[in-house]
């Protein structure tokens, strides 16, 4: 299904109501293993979740990220938010792994091959079923990816919020503040409504292809 011309053009932002997002109490950071165990059932069991990582930022020239630092998931009504130090048990990187490696389970997000890689790179994690809405959700023809601002404006009428304050902060902290913590559920869960409002819609996602990872290596 095509999407109409009042889909396609966006209203002027200014002239939005404000995108709300998840209260603060529908939102659960992950501190035990048995609440990570509790969360992977219930992502498991859906047919897709948002997804989005955020990493301390790098300041320096030549500084190599250290990140991720924080992993969101989001159900329609609920976001668990897993924080990744410099070692992670191996019985919560399983858990992950269970999550982040199934190919039947869509992990919806916005610019999302940076967010692959890194989760390869720190924790050996080759995410699967990953749908890049920048790249599927683009008007054929474009060459800019779409964002989440744009992409609430475009099929929402809202605006969404991003502080790049918020965004550039040190997400590396032990504690995050309810900023924080609002933002990185929110970046999770506006991807997922957006792909279920476009889905509703009659659309269909493109073929998406895999970010390009190391081959494992092989066995001696």
């Amino acid at each position: 299904m095509a999407l109409t011309t009042q889909q396609q053009a966006a209203p002027a932002e200014a002239e939005l109501p404000p995108y709300v997002g998840l209260r603060i109490g529908d939102v659960q950071m992950i501190a035990t293993l048995e609440q990570a165990i509790a969360a992977r059932d219930i992502l498991l069991a859906t047919d897709a979740i948002g997804f989005d990582t955020e990493s301390k930022p790098t300041f320096t020239k030549g500084e190599t990220s250290t990140g991720p630092h924080l992993i969101q998931f989001s159900t329609d009504h609920k976001a668990y938010l897993f924080q990744i130090g410099s070692s992670i048990s191996a019985p919560m990187r399983e858990v992950l792994q269970a999550v982040l490696e199934a190919p039947a389970l869509l992990k919806v997000g916005f610019g999302l091959s940076d967010d692959v890689k890194r989760l390869h790179a720190k924790l050996a994690i080759r995410a699967a079923g990953v749908v890049d809405l920048s790249v599927a959700l683009r008007t054929p023809g474009q060459r800019n990816d779409l964002g989440a601002k744009t992409a609430v404006a475009k099929f929402f009428g809202q605006k969404l919020q991003k502080s790049k304050k918020i965004s550039t902060t040190n997400w590396a902290l032990p504690r995050l503040n309810e900023k924080q913590i609002l933002y990185a559920a929110d970046d999770a869960q506006v991807a997922l409504r957006v792909y279920r409002h476009f889905i509703a819609a009659g659309n269909k996602l493109p073929p998406m292809k895999a970010v390009k990872l190391p081959r494992p290596p092989k066995p001696l």
